[in-house]
């Protein structure tokens, strides 16, 4: 059962809402914008309340995402999850046995079709497709790549999330807090 059937995995794009978080009842969270020099004592504190963290490493302020940093990630701080563009991140998290999430933009076809030959390339565990508010490609990238879909960008109300799992996403990722307690 992916994430064990929570559907919405709450980003924290603060440590204000990473305290929140802490105090939730979702298992798995979502780090997002934080200081690479607070990685690994978020990630301790999280697991002090059961906490599984997925870290957004294109993200997280000071930290490249060359191969340095895909190992200092992997083998130093071992998040539950890497969610990433770019491809060594995804490699990596994968040889290492952490959940590998590739980050995919719907632009436009071109940048579809691209996106299609990068999950080729990568054979990640789940796609986070943005923005998560069209639902009709949800099934079609699924169908294409049999890969987990994971929504989120600009989702907004509970009925974007909802289109969005029913549509075939097997999770949503927000850091709307009024989203996280809608769905609590």
């Amino acid at each position: 059962m992916p994430f064990r059937n929570q559907k919405i995995l709450p980003a924290a794009r603060s440590l204000k809402q990473f305290d929140q978080l802490l105090k939730s009842p979702f298992e798995y969270i979502v780090l997002l914008e934080v200081h690479i020099g607070n990685l690994k004592t978020l990630k301790i504190e999280a697991e002090k309340y059961g906490k599984k963290v997925i870290i957004h490493a294109d993200l997280i302020q000071g930290l490249k995402t060359d191969n340095f940093a895909a190992d200092f990630l992997c083998n130093d701080i071992r998040p539950a999850g890497i969610i990433s563009t770019r491809s060594n991140m995804i490699i990596k998290a994968k040889a290492k046995g952490i959940l590998a999430i590739q980050r995919m933009f719907l632009l436009d076809t071109i940048a579809l079709e691209k996106s299609y030959s990068l999950l080729d390339k990568t054979a990640p565990d789940y796609i986070e497709m943005l923005p998560g508010v069209i639902p009709e490609l949800i099934h079609e990238v699924y169908e294409r790549t049999g890969i987990p879909i994971i929504t989120g960008g600009l989702i907004r109300t509970r009925k974007h999330v909802e289109d969005a799992l029913d549509a075939g996403a097997v999770a949503v990722t927000t850091s709307d807090h009024e989203l996280w307690e809608s769905f609590t």
